[in-house]
């Protein structure tokens, strides 16, 4: 009996290890990077709405055609004219939010809360046309679609906001700091490299793709689960 149970425990081991093995095999790093990339995104847009008296409305979230998230921007890299830093965006489905595609964003005067050596970005996509933005090649914020920042908090009506007509609703957090901030002169563009290794195409084909999007990877589920906790309409 003892040899029966112990020869068990060695298959199960066995498949285990074998299992572990061949996880580890199935990505490179650099689409691990990819997944770390969603998980930040995810951690900061949970962090953000930790605090109801202090977050994006819900109200204005449920209006959201999509949402960009940049975490951990870098002044220093405007003011060279570098690369900015990297994020993503989700689009909403009639089934939930979209798998996240991979973006980059720098350039432009991004306002007096770019303060903070690092600062992270959250934008609600409040448009068809700022979305359609999006899928070109070169989004410049201002440009095509107006930007406005986006009021905070519980109390802030969607209803009654003056920044209902603008595309894009942006916000900002800096040295713990949360708030709307104008972006201006600024581009988005996608970061179709990285979207090819993950998904096989681009952030264009990927957020266009319908009805629910295309499947979300697994290692970038954290972004549209943590999007459906506050918004799953």
């Amino acid at each position: 009996m003892c040899g029966v149970i112990q020869r068990g425990f060695f298959v199960a081991l066995c498949l285990l290890l074998t299992a572990s093995a061949v996880s580890a095999q199935k990505y490179n790093p650099d689409m691990m990077k990819l997944g770390a990339r969603c998980d930040d995104a995810a951690k900061v847009f949970d962090e953000i709405m930790a605090a109801p008296d202090n977050a994006v409305p819900k109200d204005l979230l449920d209006k959201a055609e999509a949402i960009a998230i940049f975490p951990g921007v870098v002044k220093a890299a405007f003011v060279v004219g570098g690369q900015g830093g990297q994020g993503v965006v989700s689009k909403r489905t009639p089934g939930g939010w979209s798998a996240p595609a991979f973006f980059n964003i720098g350039g432009g005067s991004f306002g007096a809360q770019i303060g903070g050596s690092k600062t992270d970005y959250v934008m609600l996509i409040m448009t068809e046309g700022g979305l359609n933005g999006l899928l070109k090649d070169k989004f410049e914020l201002g440009g095509e679609a107006s930007v406005a920042a986006g009021p905070v908090g519980r109390t802030a009506s969607a209803t009654t906001t003056p920044t209902l007509d603008a595309g894009i609703l942006s916000y900002s957090r800096a040295k713990g700091a949360f708030a709307g901030v104008a972006l201006k002169g600024g581009t988005i563009t996608p970061d179709n490299k990285d979207n090819q290794m993950l998904y096989g195409m681009k952030a264009s084909d990927l957020l266009a793709a319908s009805p629910n999007g295309e499947k979300v990877h697994e290692l970038c589920r954290s972004v549209p689960t943590t999007l459906s906790k506050y918004s799953s309409k």
